[in-house]
């Protein structure tokens, strides 16, 4: 059996569908004019911006019927995969955010669809 290091812990999590896990940034706790936020404020910011760490295997796409029904066939499921990759910087609606702690880290859970902009390091 395989020991669960630092480094490979999250390689036995699984994302599921069209779901993206994102490790959030941490946010600034003070505002322009210099004011500081409490932690509650800060986490009900419309908009959170992390980097993201697992996407799932994207949408599924229905296979083609066949014209022979009678041929036993095996059934493969096909992705259509997403755009965020591991590595993007995204910015995301915290509204549709599941928040969940796994190993003493916090990270959220946001459908494809909540994720507004990805930043990626490489050029497009």
């Amino acid at each position: 059996m395989i020991g669960i290091t630092a480094d490979n812990k999250l390689k036995r999590l699984i994302v599921v569908g069209d779901r993206v896990l994102i490790k959030p940034k941490d946010p600034t706790d003070r505002t322009l004019s210099g004011l500081y936020l409490p932690p509650t404020v800060q986490e009900k910011e419309q908009v959170q911006a992390g980097h993201v760490i697992k996407v799932g295997p994207g949408y599924p796409i229905p296979s083609p019927m066949e014209d022979e029904p009678w041929k036993e066939t095996e059934e493969k499921v096909k992705y259509m995969p997403l755009q965020a990759q591991e590595g993007d910087v995204a910015l995301y609606l915290q509204r549709n955010a599941i928040d969940l702690e796994y190993e003493g880290e916090k990270y959220v859970i946001v459908p494809q669809g909540s994720i507004l902009m990805l930043e990626r390091l490489e050029d497009l």
